[in-house]
């Protein structure tokens, strides 16, 4: 009979390339249950996911409005000025309700367990952001070559 083991994972990259709300927050909060169930975890930050750790947008991130299926909100509407402002803030609301942090705390949190928090060197360089555009809990600013290094052994999941 073939051995059904089941191997436990032990390591989890994950792969942040949106910059909106719903974009961010899975990454973040699979982040989190993965040092929660001490599974080791590394967020790799690329393309417009960049603005989870970067100084100026981190605080300021908004749900996807126009072109989002999940909100079964009329395209039209979605792009009216105010409405992702206010979906963004009814939004907020309700994960404040379950105790979910706001981003900037979240990273922070992350950070704080121990998970590997790091920027993509060439998003970096297209969006000309340095080291000091970014957050301190970014432990670097990597290639992707690197981040699979980082990844080596574990499951990669992007968001």
């Amino acid at each position: 009979m073939a051995d059904t083991a089941v191997t436990a994972i032990q390591k989890v990259s994950i792969i942040v390339s949106k910059g909106s709300l719903e974009g961010i927050y899975p990454a973040l909060i699979m982040a989190n249950g993965a040092r929660a169930e001490g599974i080791e975890a590394d967020l790799f930050f690329t393309f417009f996911g960049l603005d989870a750790i970067t100084k100026k947008r981190w605080e300021h991130i908004k749900v996807a409005t126009v072109g989002n299926p999940g909100l079964h909100l009329p395209t039209l509407l979605g792009g009216l000025p105010g409405v992702p402002g206010l979906v963004t803030r009814a939004m907020e609301r309700k994960m404040d309700r379950l105790d979910i942090p706001p981003i900037p705390e979240f990273i922070e949190m992350i950070s704080d367990t121990g998970a590997g928090i790091y920027a993509c060197k060439a998003s970096v360089d297209l969006f000309q952001l340095g080291k000091d555009d970014l957050v301190e809990q970014v432990q670097g600013i990597i290639t992707v070559g690197e981040f699979y290094e980082h990844a080596a052994g574990g499951q990669i999941v992007y968001t």
